[in-house]
């Protein structure tokens, strides 16, 4: 396994909480309100975020929207290299009826495309959505397939040899982004 080494915190709490602060205002925005609007958290950490957007829509809007999780694991392209995956696929958890509705993917870190085409087919699988639509807390580039993120929390350049890491309090104890450079 790769070591890696802490270059860089990129968002602190307050950083974060703006970020997705920010992110719910423009989703409703971008919908014209709230009105069939599905907030789908990608497990494992776009789940967390899911809710907080959700908790700042509530806020903002007094209208609390639906959250989902959702499992792509069986969607991968490269389930077959990602043994540990294989072993712990858990449950999508789709709180409605994703027919006509407006769907937006929640995840932590954007990077090769991947992860969004797979969740796509999920939610494909589950129900004509009117729209799908991806908000992501850091995009970080390297695409490897034609997919944009529609809300981003924030751009942050990257090498190959870095990795991006998104810690949450509902996961890991603490929330921030940091920068690691693998060795």
């Amino acid at each position: 396994m790769e070591q890696a080494t802490l270059a860089s915190v990129l968002m602190d709490e307050k950083d974060m909480q703006r970020a997705l602060k920010r992110i719910s205002h423009q989703i409703v925005e971008s919908q014209h309100g709230c009105e069939g609007l599905v907030l789908l958290g990608i497990y494992r950490r776009g789940v967390p975020l899911a809710q907080r957007i959700a908790e700042y829509i509530e806020q903002n809007e007094g209208v609390r929207v639906p959250v989902g999780k959702l499992d792509i694991t069986r969607h991968r392209d490269d389930l077959d290299t990602l043994q540990h995956l294989a072993e712990s696929i858990s449950r999508s958890e789709v709180p409605c009826d994703l027919t006509g509705a407006h769907v937006v993917l929640v995840d932590d870190v954007f990077y090769t495309g991947r992860t969004i085409r797979a969740a796509m087919d999920a939610v494909m699988e589950l129900g004509r959505a009117a729209t799908i639509q991806l908000a992501v807390l850091i995009d970080r580039g390297h695409r490897e397939l034609p997919i944009r993120a529609d809300f981003v929390g924030k751009n942050v350049p990257s090498a190959y040899n870095e990795k991006v890491k998104v810690r949450v309090m509902e996961i890991d104890g603490k929330n921030c982004v940091e920068l690691l450079r693998l060795q």
